[in-house]
């Protein structure tokens, strides 16, 4: 029986004569012999059940009626969080971010200049400014990636193999640290205080020893709870001779204090809340920063731009700092291997940052406190509901549902029901907290949206509470 030949069209080189030439210039006369190195018990030997190729009509129906099955954040409330956030993008920054020099480049990066050199020093200065650092990073993939760079950094500088994490930290990005800092670093775990959600300090000072290379820790933590002790934990850090490493939502710098004023020696976090949309499966960049200190800066893995004068005077360049210690220069012998990174964000980043200037910035976190303080009031006055943390919080916090009966799972699928994304439930890798979710309030939550929340999982709970004036919480500054 004749095999049919046929070209794919959706699969580029898939004409017969095609693969046909392409298979002589290479010496081989089947596909077979490519996978030749692969063992026959490794491959599949019956012909695989694949339908016959849509037409591009059929093709464009039917993943529209896929994507029709999607519930989005465009018609409905969400009150998810941790770790990517719903905030108001300013048009300029899609203006920008969509301009064919920058997105239609690789990584953000096109191979000729056109403004990319001078858009990224912008970020990095402008981000620099925001956590009062001096040096800023071309960002990574996302928080955990610089998070864990951040960690190596510190090892490499002391010469010690133990990395000091938070208990309470995301778990997703506690995954992502521990295989990143493997084999030769470990991660020890240390407790947080289940009254207020902060680091524990007893076991701090108790798990600190000579083989501490860092001490991390988040403010606001990934349970929300604003760490009051960070000046606290990065001199106990400093005492056993390890480095103080902070991670940080940098929207919330317009109302709180920048960690390097309270010891903090690395700062990273996520550009995701500067002007990012929630992409599902992207979205997310991670941003690392420093002082101006030639033991930090040659540490870093990654690009770095900076300003130069130029041969003609009174003219300026923008290009690579210190570009050998990179392994695009050392290929295998570099400190850590720097592949594509999310510069296109960072140059969103920066244009948020520009928009907003230090006032827009303030006016933000305001807002944002103003929202979840009132949210946090109106959903602790139903009985059985309370706010699980003493501590102060930013945009996130923990709702505590235990006392009410019902569960997490319950009360999100009944708020789905009613076009309301709850908060994330955190039972799974916090069992110690009870039936508990991690609630994210933000500028862009109106009164009507918090409100229809708090009536939704009233009629969950079935009981009556009480009214409370809207935003009748104070924004007084973290």
């Amino acid at each position: 029986m004749s095999v049919k030949r046929f070209a794919h069209p959706y699969i580029p080189n898939s004409a017969p004569e095609v693969k046909e030439q392409m298979l002589r210039e290479i010496g081989f006369s089947s596909i077979e012999d490519i996978f030749a190195d692969i063992p026959q018990e490794l491959r599949l030997q019956e012909k695989m059940n694949i339908p016959p190729a849509l037409t591009e009509y059929e093709l464009d129906r039917h993943v529209n009626l896929l994507m029709n099955k999607n519930h989005t954040t465009k018609e409905n409330i969400s009150f998810l969080g941790a770790g990517c956030w719903p905030h108001f993008v300013p048009v300029v920054c899609d203006e920008i971010n969509s301009r064919a020099e920058f997105l239609t480049a690789y990584a953000g990066e096109p191979y000729e200049d056109k403004g990319r050199f001078q858009a990224l020093f912008e970020y990095q200065s402008l981000v620099a400014e925001l956590v009062d650092m001096d040096v800023v990073n071309v960002p990574t993939f996302d928080w955990a990636q610089a998070a864990s760079t951040a960690l190596r950094m510190a090892a490499r500088i002391t010469k010690r193999t133990e990395l000091l994490i938070p208990k309470n930290i995301n778990p997703d990005k506690l995954l992502i640290i521990k295989n990143y800092t493997s084999p030769d670093l470990t991660v020890t775990l240390v407790d947080y205080e289940i009254e207020t959600g902060a680091l524990d300090l007893s076991d701090l000072k108790a798990k600190l020893s000579a083989s501490t290379a860092a001490v991390y820790f988040e403010n606001p933590t990934f349970l929300g709870s604003v760490e009051a002790n960070g000046q606290l934990i990065a001199d106990l850090a400093h005492a056993a001779g390890a480095i103080c490493v902070v991670g940080v939502d940098p929207i919330s710098l317009g109302v709180m204090e920048a960690p390097a004023n309270y010891g903090a020696d690395i700062v990273c976090g996520d550009l995701q809340p500067l002007g990012v949309h929630m992409h599902y499966g992207g979205g997310q960049s991670g941003f690392i920063a420093t002082h101006d200190d030639p033991t930090y800066v040659m540490e870093y893995p990654s690009r770095l731009f900076g300003i130069a004068p130029t041969v003609v005077e009174g003219e300026y360049g923008f290009g690579d700092v210190a570009y050998d210690r990179t392994s695009f220069a050392k290929r295998e012998n570099g400190k850590e291997s720097v592949g594509t990174q999310t510069a296109l964000w960072g140059i969103t980043a920066g244009v948020y940052l520009a928009t907003m200037g230090p006032v827009g910035m303030e006016e933000v976190g305001q807002g944002i406190m103003q929202r979840s303080q009132y949210a946090a009031k109106q959903l602790s006055s139903i009985p059985g509901v309370a706010i699980k943390f003493t501590a102060p919080f930013f945009k996130e916090f923990v709702v505590d549902f235990t006392q009410t009966g019902k569960t997490v799972k319950e009360i999100n699928t009944a708020l789905l029901a009613q076009g309301i994304f709850g908060g994330v439930d955190l039972t799974g890798h916090f069992p110690e907290l009870g039936q508990c979710a991690l609630y994210c309030v933000t500028e862009i939550h109106t009164q009507e949206e918090i409100d229809k929340l708090t009536t939704a999982i009233q009629s969950v709970m079935q009981v009556k509470k009480t009214p409370i004036d809207a935003y009748s919480m104070r924004s007084d500054r973290v």
